[in-house]
């Protein structure tokens, strides 16, 4: 059986189980009940969680809304620059444990919403794109198919998914990591 890791934010934790059940009986999946919250935070988790993720066949990871985050109108709690080198660093820990990586690009918002904006959110993701792909970690677009129906896949909390919205999402991490094993031998 081949062993995956869930890494990130709450976007994660809504995912999750359906991955894990969209996965079976293929693949025994590792993720913790923390939310990843910054890249930071998620970095200074793979300490705590290193012994968990040994021997990972695949990591499939996302970080995001909580970095480009505006709470107070003076810019995102963490620059580009701090967020490339942050996502840098985590993937080359995670590419120690396995060459089957994959980062997944931060969902859309609704547009009501006043700390995070769509704008800023295709930023990041062009900005984490091309900074993780040149190192070999596969992108997965969680943006794009959530984005042409908004309201539809984003909850009335403006950041967080609805039902719908997390299980396109499960099944686009879920298809991601089976297809991982034609790009990489296991």
């Amino acid at each position: 059986m081949k062993k995956v890791t869930l890494l990130g934010d709450s976007i994660r934790l809504g995912y999750e189980s359906r991955v894990t059940e969209l996965l079976k009986p293929d693949f025994e999946v590792f993720t913790y009940k923390d939310n990843g919250r910054f890249a930071a935070y998620t970095l200074r988790s793979l300490f705590d969680y290193r012994e968990q993720i040994a021997g990972s066949d695949v990591i499939h990871w996302n970080n995001g809304h909580w970095d480009l985050c505006d709470l107070f109108g003076d810019g995102s709690f963490t620059s580009i620059g701090q967020y490339t080198d942050c996502l840098r660093r985590i993937a080359g820990l995670l590419l120690e444990v396995t060459p089957n990586v994959i980062f997944a690009l931060t969902t859309p918002v609704r547009g009501e919403n006043t700390h995070n904006s769509n704008a800023v959110i295709r930023e990041y993701n062009r900005a984490a794109a091309e900074t993780l792909a040149p190192l070999g970690i596969m992108i997965n677009d969680l943006n794009t198919p959530l984005a042409g129906d908004i309201h539809r896949y984003v909850s009335d909390d403006l950041i967080h998914l609805t039902p719908e919205g997390y299980d396109v999402c499960a099944r686009l991490v879920a298809e991601k990591i089976r297809a991982a094993g034609r790009w990489f031998p296991f």
